[in-house]
């Protein structure tokens, strides 16, 4: 019964700071956002081939998603994809608070479905999930995916929908160079032996595996994530210095070789994009391959730097 199978591009565009008011200190990243610039990152996007948009009512209550269909204004919604969330924290309290989030989330969108919906955190997975089989058969929503599951959620979820016809087949979940808990809880194996895409999500870690900043440059301040990172930036830096490196020998920089190695290791990275100049470094990750030994060596620094950046909302993934 599941329409074709999902495809998506070698990345997808994340629009978690699209929430933000575009003051300065106004939000989770601190971001300042105009809407002729945001249109010219679609527009850039399209171009090079980054088709799919992620984005939540989480972000900014919605806010992400009416500057997202705004900054999507002149393009063919077959142009695009478009990827959004329930999550179960914000549900109301209606006989159907599934259907209406998607409405709401519809609505803000300026869309009659959605490409991919996401039960965004885990809450009852018995209960949030069946009331998604209405919206696949009624074309409502084209394919399903989880976020922030462990195995136990994944399997139960698409046990639930496979007695309707349909399946989990996309998985969200935190995954970085300094946050591998998906890959070590057999998570990614998981998805490979069943043909399921696993998005990694704050691959670059808000910024702090750029290279863009250090102890003499934090992160904004006021921002979320300059509480959460800035007082670990000098233990980055052996493992910035060296992403910059491997960098430099193909002309690119820290936050790419990020990217490339998240999709190096088979995961389609969701790369938050808030100016024109970020969609053209994504399209340079894309064609980089990096080395077993690079892979390798990468990794075993960022264990050495013994930082956990689980974030507040993410449950811990590793099997007990």
């Amino acid at each position: 019964m599941t329409s074709r199978a999902l495809t998506v591009p070698a990345v997808a565009l994340g629009t978690w700071a699209w929430g933000d008011s575009g003051e300065a200190g106004d939000g989770y990243f601190g971001s300042r956002l105009s809407e002729s610039g945001l249109r010219e990152v679609v527009e850039r996007a399209q171009a090079n081939g980054f088709t799919l948009w992620d984005t939540a009512v989480a972000y900014g209550m919605g806010r992400s998603e009416s500057v997202l269909a705004e900054a999507l204004l002149g393009c063919h919604r077959s142009e695009y994809q478009l990827s959004t969330k329930f999550t179960p924290q914000l549900a109301g309290d209606g006989d159907d608070p599934v259907a209406d989030m998607l409405e709401q989330s519809l609505d803000r969108l300026r869309t009659d479905y959605v490409d991919l919906f996401w039960i965004h955190n885990p809450a009852d997975v018995a209960r949030w999930t069946p009331p998604l089989i209405p919206l696949l058969e009624g074309g409502r929503i084209k394919h399903v995916g989880v976020s922030n599951h462990n195995l136990e959620e994944i399997a139960l979820a698409d046990r639930i929908l496979g007695e309707a016809g349909f399946r989990v087949e996309a998985v969200q979940n935190h995954y970085s160079l300094l946050y591998r808990g998906s890959e070590r809880a057999g998570i990614l194996d998981h998805c490979r032996e069943h043909g399921v895409r696993f998005f990694s999500y704050m691959v670059l870690e808000q910024g702090a595996l750029t290279g863009r900043y250090s102890p003499a440059n934090p992160l904004p301040e006021g921002s979320s994530r300059a509480d959460v990172y800035n007082g670990v930036l000098p233990r980055l830096r052996a493992l910035t210095d060296r992403m910059e490196v491997i960098g430099k020998d193909r002309g690119v920089s820290a936050a790419e070789v990020a990217v490339a190695w998240a999709i190096a290791k088979g995961t389609t990275p969701i790369i938050g994009v808030t100016k024109a100049a970020y969609v053209d470094g994504v399209a340079r990750a894309r064609g980089i391959e990096l080395a077993d030994e690079e892979i390798a060596e990468l990794e075993a620094l960022a264990d050495a730097t013994d930082v956990d950046t689980r974030g507040w909302w993410e449950q811990e993934m590793m099997r007990r």
